[in-house]
């Protein structure tokens, strides 16, 4: 079965010639590499805000999910458009401090908002384990990819082999060109791995011969159509609560969305990327949930659910639009892989190493090369270890157990003036251990506290503790003055004039090692 490859190498080649023909010629120093120059419009930010919250394991795992749970895959719809609906009111002061204090990172930002290397080293560390499963994820989904195009001829082994090949050149031109070659490459892997994926979905639903019709949906199961929580699920009420609301706190706290903010051209461009990151997530993921529950009772997803993708689009369309299928699901891994490497590798650089040894701007940008490398391999060595895991969801809920003990120090610094160092570093510790010690025993929900996850429990030990430590310790005259003058940087130019402050708000010329912000004194 040759045809899968040769649409895959069509598609690859097509990818690879976009990043060589958009290269930068020039040297690239680490702010370039890092957030692509801050120069990019909506169209591209949204682009990319998508690839860096679907991967390709949305049409392996998640798909998996629906043929054997039914209407819970709606779950990742809902906090999906939630989530992204809330980045849309953090954009001001996230890009305005970004641009001002030239931010690089998630940590970066933390560690202007409380003044703290301590935060930005907490929540660095934090961000860069909870990315891990996502990659994990995204390399069994490559693996999938030449076990379907290879009709089953290749071992297990060779595929994770193989899969990481592909991410390996990918990964070439991600090192060579850092964020620029994610936002360029992001656009043609978004348009065909999310639109055309989403109209695929459409034409076989609209057929009542194929696979997958959409009157289905009238007789389904009863099985398919109780959410976990009701009775005789198994599951506590709380289950589908948790799981929707972790969602909507991690959607602002991946290290991989935040990162999307530093690279827009402003803060019109964020809100606007973010609406059409809304319209793009809600085709896509809303259609390719209906065709997963119209597939749901299909003999072969019911045999394999993993394949359920793959065995419809080949049953319906033959082996070519099985290759189409492939190259959608590799344009989602590609750009999601390439895209939390990156920021792991960004963040070990610039949060962690440059913290312990300061390093020149080229040291940097070696650091955060050599460091995707290694993070990836470790990576690969637990794909292969857990591929046979039975529900692979799983793997991406307790990611969100970590991910979202970010949030606390991260929302509550963002939008008050609440809280210290203290309270953001032993909150995220707290909230991180409780989530890891709980789910060693818990890995989905626990029964004695109504379906809570492992996680929830954690980020209210986290909030608790953020709140009770900031109380006792305080704020000095001297932090609150810093603090009210970061806000004030945020606001937009007509409001700062309307205070009688200068209307233009640039980047600080000088930045500080520790911490990063405006010396004492000036002004806003």
């Amino acid at each position: 079965m040759w045809q899968p490859f040769v649409v895959l190498g069509l598609f690859y080649g097509a990818v690879v010639a976009l990043l060589y023909i958009t290269q930068q010629r020039d040297r690239v120093d680490f702010e370039e590499y890092a957030v692509g120059g801050r120069r990019y419009g909506p169209a591209y930010i949204g682009m990319s805000y998508v690839q860096s919250w679907f991967p390709g394991a949305m049409f392996v795992a998640f798909v998996a999910l629906g043929v054997n749970i039914g209407t819970l895959m709606y779950y990742c719809l809902a906090y999906s458009l939630l989530g992204l609906t809330a980045m849309y009111f953090m954009a001001n002061r996230a890009w305005r401090w970004g641009q001002r204090h030239q931010l690089r990172s998630q940590p970066h930002l933390l560690e202007l908002r409380y003044n703290s290397s301590g935060v930005k080293l907490v929540a660095s560390v934090v961000g860069i384990a909870a990315i891990m499963p996502w990659v994990i994820l995204g390399l069994q989904a490559m693996a999938i990819l030449f076990e379907v195009s290879s009709n089953g001829a290749w071992s297990l082994t060779t595929c994770l082999l193989l899969g990481m090949a592909v991410i390996v050149v990918r990964q070439y031109w991600t090192v060579r060109m850092g964020m620029r070659g994610l936002i360029m490459s992001d656009m043609l892997q978004g348009i065909v791995a999310y639109l055309v994926a989403a109209l695929v979905c459409v034409i076989i639903l609209a057929d009542k011969n194929s696979p997958a019709p959409y009157g289905n949906l009238a007789h389904l199961p009863e099985k398919l159509t109780s959410l976990p929580g009701m009775e005789g699920t198994g599951y506590g009420p709380l289950y589908v609560f948790s799981l929707i609301f972790m969602g909507v706190i991690g959607a602002l706290a991946w290290p991989m969305s935040f990162q999307r903010i530093y690279t827009a051209s402003g803060v019109k461009s964020v809100k606007s990327g973010t609406v059409y990151a809304i319209g793009i997530a809600g085709v896509f993921y809303g259609f390719l949930t209906i065709f997963t529950l119209a597939a749901a009772t299909w003999p072969k997803a019911i045999e394999a659910p993993n394949l359920t993708w793959f065995s419809a689009l080949q049953e319906y369309g033959g082996v070519w639009l099985l290759g189409l299928g492939v190259v959608m699901v590799l344009g989602a891994s590609m750009g999601h892989v390439d895209g939390s490497i990156q920021v792991a590798g960004l963040q070990i650089a610039n949060d962690l190493v440059h913290h312990f040894r300061p390093l020149k701007d080229h040291q940097l940008t070696i650091v955060a090369k050599g460091s995707m490398v290694v993070y990836m391999a470790i990576a690969a060595i637990l794909a292969y270890v857990t591929i046979e895991m039975a529900r692979l969801q799983l793997l991406a809920q307790m990611s969100y157990y970590l991910v979202i003990q970010i949030s606390v120090p991260l929302f509550l610094g963002l939008f008050t003036k609440f809280g210290n160092r203290w309270g953001a570093m032993m909150g995220m510790i707290a909230g991180s251990v409780v989530a890891i010690v709980l789910t060693v025993e818990w890995i989905d929900d626990i029964p004695a506290l109504g379906g809570l996850t492992a996680g929830m429990v954690g980020l209210i030990v986290n909030f608790v503790t953020y709140a009770v430590v900031s109380l006792l310790t305080g704020q000095s005259e001297e932090d609150k003055k810093r603090v009210d003058e970061l806000f004030l940087e945020a606001l937009p130019p007509v409001k700062r004039q309307a205070l009688g402050l200068d209307p233009v708000v640039g980047p600080v010329t000088t930045m500080q090692a520790e911490p990063a912000v405006a010396s004492e004194g000036e002004q806003p």
